[in-house]
């Protein structure tokens, strides 16, 4: 009898990534693969024609989306939008499974309703942790600060470390800054609770990289853990992106010389307003580095695309820089014109950059991000922070001193060896390969 997993991905961009990567994994073990899903930013089923894809409607108002300033809230209406269609649908995919088993539910861990549907429905139900495991740890720690009378984070302490999460500071702790602050620790506390109550937690991440965190997120959740990452090495890039890529990227990298590119991406949520993009486009041009850049239609406040860009700008680019809307970024970071990423710090983008060794400057914009940022700065030394005001001089220095000056050579040979030492966890006896084989026994057994 084949053994089917249902799988159940958040509707945004990493989200949805990550849980397809984990869903061609657990086919490439011999697990019939059934993707429920919203049909909000569904994934294209013809790139993935060896799974069934079944959606169902949110229940949400089109105009209705995530967005920096009200993703809180975003998660929170789907929470309770998605019950009766996703129980409706997942009993229908569990109906017509009757020749093969259904043997578990993996859900995104902010899927929180989830727990009583598959509890109801006698399903069990593991969860998927797209974050670090050090972001599970400064997440869980927020209760306590804010106990201490830590939180809010007072002006003056911005820059004070915490102890509990070290190397973390206050200023970056994952806290989002909503209209309705308490919209945070009610999510916490449903997705720390129906975690708990899950029967299995599996991470995007590996020992190799995060070993010293792994233990204080085991005893803050004390159920079993598969840390079998990171998920996209196990195959060729493959792309479930919601936007077009321009492969225009590869040609144009192909005519660049070896690590003399900077690659910019800020991710598929944040934006920014025009004064900021326009200090972002005046420091990449007076760093006189080639540069690869992503402006995703609509990041820029007030505007489509590239409408506040000044001519001139443009006009002096001359081939040494190239914007797209959005790039194939697997290849991107692989290719070796590539000398530096500027990234937001979104753990799917960490890792893809690390796993590569290429550097990073690191500009976080909101939750988990800040949490990466500070470890790819101060932890495993891979990259700088821009922690100070996005002003152009700012930018032209960082991006020199990572491309062009000797510390960002240093900086690139620690890069090199943290990539090599990810490239262990694979390989039989690597603490991924070994997660995987647990996980792979752990799924038969129920």
């Amino acid at each position: 009898m084949v053994i089917t997993i249902v799988l159940f991905p958040f509707p945004l961009q990493g989200h949805i990534n990550s849980m397809l990567q984990l869903a061609r994994i657990l086919h490439s073990l011999g697990f019939n693969i059934s993707i429920v899903h919203t049909q909000r930013n569904s994934p294209n089923p013809h790139n993935f024609p060896h799974f069934t894809f079944n959606s169902f409607p949110d229940g949400l108002l089109e105009t209705e989306h995530a967005s920096e300033s009200d993703l809180l809230a975003f998660i929170m209406r789907l929470n309770v939008s998605c019950i009766v269609p996703f129980r409706d649908c997942l009993q229908k995919v569990s109906s017509n499974d009757s020749e093969d088993r259904v043997a578990c539910l993996i859900t995104d861990a902010v899927w929180y309703f989830s727990q009583a549907v598959a509890d109801e429905l006698k399903i069990p139900r593991i969860v998927l942790r797209c974050t670090s495991i050090s972001s599970i740890s400064a997440f869980s720690a927020l209760s306590a600060l804010r106990e201490k009378g830590c939180l809010p984070i007072k002006d003056s302490e911005v820059d004070k470390a915490v102890p509990e999460v070290l190397p973390l500071k206050m200023k970056d702790l994952p806290v989002v800054h909503e209209k309705n602050p308490e919209d945070l620790q009610q999510i916490l506390a449903n997705t720390g609770r129906e975690t708990r109550a899950s029967a299995g937690l599996i991470s995007n991440s590996s020992e190799e990289l995060e070993g010293t965190k792994l233990a204080g997120a085991q005893e803050a959740i004390p159920i079993p853990f598969f840390v079998i990452g990171p998920f996209h090495k196990y195959f060729p890039a493959s792309s479930s992106s919601l936007l077009v890529q321009d492969m225009s990227s590869i040609s144009w990298l192909n005519k660049q010389k070896p690590e003399s590119v900077i690659y910019v991406s800020l991710g598929s949520i944040a934006s920014i307003d025009e004064a900021k993009f326009q200090e972002i486009a005046w420091g990449l041009a007076n760093s006189e580095q080639p540069f690869l850049w992503v402006v995703r239609p609509g990041s820029i406040c007030g505007s489509d695309w590239l409408e506040h860009l000044p001519s001139v700008f443009l006009e002096m680019l001359y081939g040494k820089g190239h914007i797209v809307k959005w790039a194939p970024q697997q290849e991107v970071l692989a290719h070796q014109a590539i000398g530096g990423f500027w990234t937001h710090c979104g753990w799917n983008s960490t890792l893809e950059s690390i796993c590569e060794g290429v550097p990073m400057i690191c500009m976080p914009s909101f939750g988990d991000q800040k949490v990466n940022a500070r470890y790819v700065s101060d932890f495993w030394r891979v990259g700088l922070h821009l922690e100070d005001k996005l002003e152009r001089g700012e930018i032209e220095r960082a991006i020199r001193r990572l491309m062009a000056d000797p510390e960002g050579e240093a900086i690139r040979d620690r890069a090199v060896r943290l990539k090599d030492k990810v490239d262990q966890c694979f390989k039989e006896g690597g603490s991924s390969y070994r997660s995987l084989d647990s996980l792979t026994g752990f799924l038969s057994s129920l």
